[in-house]
């Protein structure tokens, strides 16, 4: 995945698409004819009034928003219809500090706008908003109308309708049925205040105060509290993003399992990070779920560990080395062998022409080795400058650590960052042209993106061949609470092309060499049930070894509250049928406020 921070700040500099100062008029009167909130939310996802001016709209204000690029104010009608498909509340952009307060009743005028977070090309859903709007002050002090309790029993088990084909999958024009889907359900709350109540937070706060909650604590629960995303046809309904209107200091910092107690209320929006979020005017205090980070068993003498790290944009300004060491060398313990991705270069963003890396990665060795932990030795290749996607002049790479006490490098001459590895015979066994090496790197599957790194390792008189990755990331897919349903995934196009090179490289060495042991892992940047694995898996070739695991500890990542599997080892047969491994994801980052990266390494023990 890109990295979250890269993702959200640019996302922050686009303004929002209305933009008009609101007036504020205390002595004009209601129209009796005027229209209600009810009637221009209507009972699909588009108003019919959409474009429309409208008159003298009434409501009282339940939530005042004064800061980012879509300030305004929600206002929700006391006094509601009997139809559930129908929202009673409604967002007023007025892209300037409003002066609206809490319990004012209001009447206003203004456009009637459906504006799309994040631009129409993302596929998001629209808000349904009053715009350029003229508010007029009726009374003030007013009850604020009681929240909907939105919980396990409200919300639907199924996720959503399917999209109309005649309008290419989008599912605005379908009637709202809050009874019968999830995304239904929270579109007739769009606007209105809304409460959940003792809350499991199952994403952790992040750095732009949002936290993740379920209303259905048994929801795919996972083992640390979290909610499992085990297949794209069991969506976890109960999800529910939390912002708050408060100050960004008073938000809590919550890990997994943590809750949210008491009370959360506030208006629900609609926005480009997660879809439906409630905007809290008030939040439950936080009950911690004591979750500690995870500690991997230390490899026995006879056996090789080998692990996958995404250290998450590493380079020598950061100041996470000594957090990532201890994370290697304590929860870890020390794997022989360690493919690290998201190695930028020496200067990280600066984009000089600067490809090398040794600078960032000596200076983790060195704190590793300051942390208690061996002398690793290191090799990769590094890539054509600017060539292979991640942050803009980064030039990111995988590496590949080992322990030279441990396990030995077979280094052979000829890998550079254009020249394609390859697979010969020799003595009847296989062997890599180059080592390391990278596997076809001038192929149109690895534009703007990371090429695998091949090396060739001995352990104990046997060898290994060991495949880095960090396949296309997920940038472009739909949001699974988009307009279009399904979503379209459009990264996989090149992801899935690029697998099947990763599969094919695998599978000329086990044509050479029936029994080599072949690991491929990394950042696949694809779940474990996806076609993506299954072309990596390919007819045998290789086996996604998370797999072996229970299905509510699969998970390297979590993501809008779904916990997810991104990284992956992949093992050949030899490893996998003719010799005992064990396979743990060491959940150390993911699950934390604090975390160095965003995705929890992967360690496997085997006997070669």
């Amino acid at each position: 995945m890109p990295s979250k921070s890269s993702a959200r700040l640019a996302a922050l500099t686009v303004a929002a698409v209305c933009s008009a100062a609101s007036a504020v008029a205390l002595t004009s009167p209601a129209h009796a004819d005027s229209v209600r909130i009810h009637d221009i939310q209507g009972s699909t996802r588009i108003s019919p009034y959409a474009g429309q001016k409208v008159t003298d709209v009434a409501g009282i204000v339940t939530g005042v928003r004064t800061y980012g690029s879509s300030r305004g104010f929600w206002i929700q009608d006391p006094n509601p219809d009997d139809n559930p498909a129908t929202s009673e509340g409604i967002f007023v952009f007025t892209s300037s500090t409003p002066k609206a307060t809490v319990g004012d009743s209001v009447t206003v005028t203004g456009t009637v706008s459906e504006y799309v977070p994040g631009g129409a090309s993302s596929g998001n859903q629209s808000v349904t908003e009053i715009t350029k709007p003229t508010i007029t002050t009726v009374s003030t002090g007013n009850a604020v109308p009681a929240p909907t309790v939105i919980d396990a029993k409200s919300v639907p088990v199924r996720y959503t309708p399917a999209g109309d084909t005649a309008a290419s999958g989008s599912i605005n024009g379908l009637a709202l049925q809050p009874s019968t889907y999830a995304l239904d359900y929270y579109e007739s709350l769009e606007g209105m205040n809304v409460q959940v109540a003792d809350a499991r937070v199952v994403t952790a706060t992040d750095p732009y105060s949002e936290l993740w909650v379920t209303v259905k604590p048994h929801e795919h629960r996972t083992q640390r509290g979290g909610t499992l995303y085990g297949s794209y046809d069991a969506q976890n309904t109960g999800r529910l993003q939390i912002q708050s209107l408060g100050a960004t200091a008073d938000f809590p910092k919550a890990n997994v399992g943590d809750t949210l107690t008491g009370a959360t209320a506030g208006p629900l929006d609609f926005n480009q990070f997660g879809g439906y979020t409630l905007v809290a005017s008030s939040l439950g205090t936080l009950k911690s779920g004591g979750l500690q980070r995870e500690t991997t068993q230390k490899q026995s003498r006879g056996e090789l560990a080998v692990a996958t790290y995404n250290v998450e944009n590493l380079d020598p300004s950061d100041k996470t080395f000594d957090a990532h060491a201890a994370a290697i060398v304590n929860n870890l313990q020390s794997p022989d062998i360690v493919s690290l991705e998201e190695i930028q270069d020496n200067n990280g963003a600066t984009d000089d022409g600067t490809v090398a890396a040794d600078a960032t990665v000596n200076k983790l060795i060195d704190a590793i080795v300051a942390a208690g932990g061996p002398k690793y030795d290191w090799r990769s290749i590094n890539p054509v400058n600017d060539q292979d996607g991640g942050e803009p002049g980064g030039n990111i790479r995988q590496v590949l650590l080992f322990n030279p006490e441990r396990v030995s490098f077979v280094d052979r001459a000829g890998g550079d960052s254009t020249t394609a590895v390859g697979v010969t015979k020799v003595h009847g066994r296989a062997q890599l042209t180059a080592s390391p090496g990278r596997i076809d790197p001038a192929n149109e599957a690895w534009k703007s993106s990371r090429k695998p790194l091949a090396g060739e390792f001995v352990f104990r008189g046997r060898t290994v061949f060991v495949i880095a990755n960090h396949l296309n990331s997920k940038g472009g897919d739909q949001g699974l609470t988009s307009q279009y349903q399904p979503p379209t995934r459009s990264s996989e196009t090149q992801r899935h092309a690029q697998a099947t090179l990763v599969n094919a490289f695998v599978k000329s060495i086990l044509d050479v060499q029936k029994n080599a042991d072949v690991i491929a892992l990394g950042d696949m940047n694809d779940f474990e049930f996806s076609d993506t694995a299954k072309i990596l898996e390919g007819d045998g070739e290789l086996w996604s070894a998370i797999k072996s695991l229970p299905k509510s500890e699969r998970y390297t990542y979590d993501y809008q509250g779904n916990q997810q599997v991104l990284d992956q080892i992949l093992i050949s047969p030899s490893i996998r049928r003719s010799c005992k491994f064990e396979y743990d994801s060491v959940h150390v980052n993911s699950e934390f406020n604090d975390q160095i990266s965003d995705h929890d390494p992967q360690v496997l023990r085997f006997r070669p």
